[in-house]
């Protein structure tokens, strides 16, 4: 079984990070989608709450697996013997620092990273972008599937 593995921390997902998915789910046995910890990121959502939304989210597609990992990406990928990892490119700020994602793993776990970018619909979408808009009660509904958009509608109530 050929398993992948996209990493990310979807505080929310949105639809570029489900066009990968998507995509990904026609290239691989399996896909694991890893709400991981960026040190670096203050969430809006707890680690309970944006599984609920990935699930959500992905639930119509029968290979694709939803798990949080705290670790490296690099040492699950060797533990869940995966053949790539799989990184989202929207543009070329982006390349320089998932490039050197892609080389530290390669070195911890010599899996190759596949870069994927979202259809084009979606290159400028970011989830800080979709947070912000919707702190300011603007619709981001052709951004986030509908169970995601009443999460943050929710959220930006209290």
């Amino acid at each position: 079984m050929k398993k992948a593995i996209y990493a990310g921390t979807f505080d929310p997902i949105h639809k570029g990070h489900i066009d990968v998915i998507e995509r990904a789910a026609k290239m691989f046995d399996k896909v694991i989608v890893v709400l991981a910890i960026n040190s670096k990121k203050i969430h809006l959502f707890t680690e309970d709450e944006r599984l609920e939304m990935t699930r959500e989210s992905l639930k119509h597609l029968s290979n694709v697996e939803v798990i949080f990992y705290s670790g490296l990406i690099a040492k699950l990928s060797i533990h869940e013997k995966a053949v790539a990892l799989i990184r989202g490119l929207r543009t070329v700020t982006d390349f320089e620092y998932e490039m050197q994602i892609a080389l530290m793993n390669r070195k911890i776990s010599d899996v190759p990273t596949i870069f994927m970018m979202p259809h084009e619909r979606y290159s400028y979408l970011t989830s800080s972008i979709i947070r912000e808009l919707s702190r300011y009660n603007e619709n981001v509904s052709d951004f986030v599937t509908d169970f995601v958009n009443q999460k943050l509608i929710e959220k930006n109530k209290n």
